[in-house]
């Protein structure tokens, strides 16, 4: 795993971890990488300075805590926020666009919903007046 500090279009600044540099270009090539700010998928690695380990012998405790803790007030912040949406609304996953346009239309029954849909198609939505928005954290694959 690789941490890479990025930089959006708009100059929003955040860091992502990757499987490898390699798969940090796939990703970002195919659109599958987004600002967390303000969901732009022009994003681009930012300079960073390189995370250099101590020694065995002066390692110190970590500097930052493990990753499944939210280490800042802005990380608690996005958990909470995750923890809200997920609590109340569907997950309806990769029938996200469908799922939106049917309530948007009147064809299926009006609920909160959220899922995944490719770029494109979340600005179709938009372009149509279907009201979505981006989410800053990738839900919870739910199966069944």
């Amino acid at each position: 795993m690789i941490q890479f500090t990025l930089k959006c279009d708009q100059d929003h600044r955040f860091d992502s971890w990757f499987q490898s540099a390699d798969a940090f270009d796939k990703l970002t090539s195919a659109g599958m990488v987004a600002c967390s700010v303000c969901g732009s998928t022009e994003v681009e690695k930012a300079l960073m300075a390189p995370s250099v380990r101590a020694s065995r012998k002066t390692a110190v405790a970590p500097e930052h805590p493990p990753l499944s803790a939210p280490a800042s007030p802005a990380e608690q912040a996005l958990a909470e926020l995750k923890k809200k949406i997920e609590a109340n609304s569907e997950y309806v996953g990769l029938n996200f666009a469908r799922e939106a346009r049917d309530i948007h239309e009147g064809n299926a029954p009006e609920r909160a919903i959220y899922g995944e849909a490719r770029p494109e198609e979340a600005r179709k939505l938009l372009e149509d007046g279907v009201p979505v928005a981006p989410l800053p954290f990738l839900p919870n694959r739910k199966s069944n």
